[in-house]
């Protein structure tokens, strides 16, 4: 397999030092501020960030020992393929966020809705646009049987 070597281009901060109870999406960390340090040779790609709402943040799970192809994900009880999941244990470990983007200063956002590890290497950000990313004949799969509230459930260490 060919390994791809991708810049950290800087930090996620959250008040979560551990993977136990963390919410298992945004959408179930609303409330949650946090802030993301970009590494100084990057900050002048923050550059008219401030009129976008919401950012998506991909990162590295860098926390995750292991890759499995099946998983039984939160909210299941069944395994699942792990492209059908959003679960860390995925051949390259990227994980997807969207945040809401509270203020830009200098080369630290201040966003919220974080459900992410403190301390994750950020790999990436890019403005959410509502015109480009909604879909209104989106479906969800398995998950739409799922038994629980997405927005209550968190994380139980599954994924180490």
């Amino acid at each position: 397999m060919e390994r791809v070597s991708l810049p950290v281009i800087g930090v996620i901060h959250s008040p979560f030092d551990k993977l136990d109870g963390m919410p298992i999406q945004s959408a179930g960390a609303r409330d949650v501020e946090g802030t993301v340090e970009v590494h100084p040779e990057y900050a002048e790609g923050l550059r008219d960030l401030e009129g976008f709402s919401h950012v998506y943040l991909i990162y590295w799970f860098h926390r995750a020992q292991r890759t499995e192809l099946s998983v039984v994900p939160f909210l299941d009880t069944e395994k699942r393929g792990v492209f059908a999941t959003r679960s860390p244990l995925r051949p390259a470990h990227i994980g997807l966020s969207i945040v809401e983007l509270l203020r830009v200063e200098g080369p630290t956002l201040t966003v919220r809705g974080v459900d992410i590890l403190d301390g994750t290497p950020l790999l990436d950000i890019k403005p959410y646009v509502p015109e480009f990313d909604h879909r209104s004949n989106a479906t969800s799969g398995w998950l739409k049987a799922a038994k629980g509230n997405p927005l209550e459930a968190r994380a139980d260490g599954r994924f180490v």
